[in-house]
């Protein structure tokens, strides 16, 4: 998953997203704070217990140069593992709740880990992240945002003997400051990282360089589209990421213009939910496509929201990823822990989107949820469709042909035409005549002789049109391919792992692959069933050439040849 957490124990244990200050909601008069509610008194003894665990992870050897510090799932001590390990005990050392409240035992872990933070970290203020990035400034700012906290934590903790820890931890961040206020970035998000670290720095040591350093990456504005969605459209990484980064900013440095900007996203994200609570993710343009995962990131920015707006809607999203993603939130401790007017209760729940059929243009998608199944239609995409029924999940429809290598199917615009969906692509084959007598090369180089000024000749076309059209409480999907005659095509249904497919037959060579020719088949998973069809097989090339590798699931395969006109439902 995320880059920075090729870690052993895992990005949960470790936490490696922002906190937010203990004051209450903006500039608002400081909130009540309730008792500690049952899911956080939870959430506390998951984090002893990931504790326990990444103390395995700790270099003990005082004679190693890295003593002190932890390793990653490759054995290789790294800054990263060692900050999450310091975030995880401030958390359990603050909580009167934890069995390490207070523990000078695992003080005297952390201790070591901070100087080690110190020893690896670079005369400029920079860390290292050692599967990519060098004396990055952005990765510093991912361990400064979060390690703030972790010193206001351990300060109010009233463990004895943390004098020596907190001084040292300061050293380190203030060193980080000046990387920050000077430092480069390399994406979107970056920028708000960097921001949120100095806004962090700020509360606690203030300086006019970290707030000038704010306004100058803020000019660049927030990197918003229609839709309310962030320029990376990572839905499970960086979206709600930089939700977070905003309230942080927007918290720390009196902007709460920001907040605006968290609104629409989270408005928006109410539409990228399946029903069975995982999120959105085939339109992202960062490592988390078409990736599985849950709402976990977003709980933070909705509960924070939820109770600053008194917002039934966000009270709700937050309601649902406790029933579906509670567990995971103890990478989160920290921010609920630094906030306690968070543990306030939440506004009664008002209704959430489950009925709708919603294009966001800027994105190329088109979300479709009835009830208790769900579709997305994709731009720009070789999967340009998934559909699913609570945990029974279609992870995507993909067409091609053995068009002159380049017969893989996707459209570039989604068009509605009344209640249907229509999906476009046309191809060219074309052949090539003797270049001019004028302009060949005289040494016969073909380099010399660019194709582009050849005239073309036997042009062969490949059109295909998909039209997408609710029926039966499900999708029809009309598949038309056509042009030149007798071209080979395969379509595939590409199912998500764990379930069980009726209706279908192996494929004879090739693992995870079948053929469908029956009238309808099934797939089945945890309770929850697809239907689909009718089938079709004419032949068994399944890997066409200039079509994409079969992915790694379980996959039906229906095929023919042009003109393929058929007709595909699903329920």
């Amino acid at each position: 998953m995320h880059r920075r957490t090729v870690v052993r124990i895992g990005a949960t244990s470790l936490g490696l997203l922002p906190l937010l200050p203990a004051t209450a909601f903006g500039n608002s008069p400081s909130v009540p704070a309730a008792a500690k509610p049952t899911w956080l008194l939870d959430l506390i003894k998951r984090n002893d217990q990931h504790l326990s665990q990444a103390r395995a992870y700790r270099i003990t050897d005082p004679g190693s140069p890295a003593f002190g510090g932890f390793i990653d799932g490759d054995d290789i001590p790294n800054p990263h593992s060692t900050a999450g390990f310091v975030r995880q005990a401030a958390c359990s050392m603050a909580c009167p709740e934890s069995g390490f409240y207070r523990s000078r035992e695992l003080l005297a872990e952390v201790g070591p880990a901070v100087q080690y933070l110190l020893k690896i970290q670079h005369t400029d203020g920079t860390i290292d992240l050692l599967s990519t990035n060098f004396h990055s400034t952005p990765d510093t700012g991912f361990l400064v945002k979060r390690l703030v906290p972790a010193y206001t934590l351990l300060e109010r903790s009233g463990t004895p003997g943390r004098e020596p820890v907190l001084a040292a931890l300061k050293t380190f961040l203030l060193r980080a400051g000046e990387a920050l206020s000077v430092g480069g970035i390399h994406t979107p998000n970056h920028r708000w990282v960097v921001c949120a670290a100095l806004a962090k720095l700020q509360e606690r040591w203030p300086n006019p360089r970290y707030v000038a350093r704010v306004d100058e990456w803020l000019a660049e504005h927030i990197d918003m589209d229609a839709d309310g969605q962030y320029n990376e459209r990572s839905t499970l990484i960086y979206s709600p990421l930089t939700n977070r980064l905003l309230i942080t900013i927007a918290k720390g440095l009196n902007k709460p213009e920001l907040l605006d900007y968290v609104r629409r996203n989270l408005a928006m994200t109410l539409y990228y939910v399946h029903p069975n609570g995982e999120v959105v993710t085939e339109a992202s343009g960062r490592q988390d496509k078409a990736l599985v995962g849950t709402l976990e990131g977003y709980y933070y920015p909705y509960r924070y929201m939820a109770l600053r707006d008194t917002n039934g809607q966000m009270a709700a999203m937050c309601r649902l990823i406790e029933q579906t993603a509670l567990p995971k939130l103890v990478g989160y401790l920290d921010y609920l822990l630094e906030e306690p007017a968070l543990w306030n209760e939440l506004p009664a729940a008002g209704p959430l989107p489950t009925h709708y059929g919603k294009e966001f243009g800027r994105s190329g998608l088109v979300r479709i949820r009835r009830g208790d199944w769900d579709s997305t239609i994709l731009s720009a995409n070789p999967v340009w469709l998934t559909f699913s029924r609570g945990n029974a999940v279609l992870q995507g429809l993909r067409v091609a042909a053995s068009f002159f290598g380049k017969g893989q199917f996707q459209t570039e615009k989604i068009i509605r035409e009344g209640n249907r969906w229509v999906l476009t692509q046309s191809l060219e084959g074309p052949y090539f005549q003797p270049f001019s007598k004028a302009d060949i090369a005289e040494d016969g180089d073909w380099e010399k002789m660019p194709r582009e000024k050849r005239r073309q000749s036997e042009v062969q076309r490949l059109d295909s049109n998909v039209t997408i059209t609710e029926a039966d409480g499900g999708l029809t999907i009309q598949i038309d391919m056509s042009g030149t005659d007798g071209v080979p095509v395969a379509l595939e249904l590409i199912f998500r792992s764990g379930g069980t497919l009726a209706g279908v037959s192996s494929h004879p060579m090739r693992d995870k692959a079948f053929l469908f020719n029956e009238a309808s088949g099934t797939y089945t998973l945890q309770g929850d069933t697809i239907t689909f069809g009718p089938g079709r097989a004419e032949h068994k090339n399944v890997q066409l050439r200039g079509a994409l590798p079969a992915m790694d699931a379980p996959t039906v395969y229906l095929t023919g040849f042009t003109p393929f006109r058929h007709t595909l439902r699903l329920s």
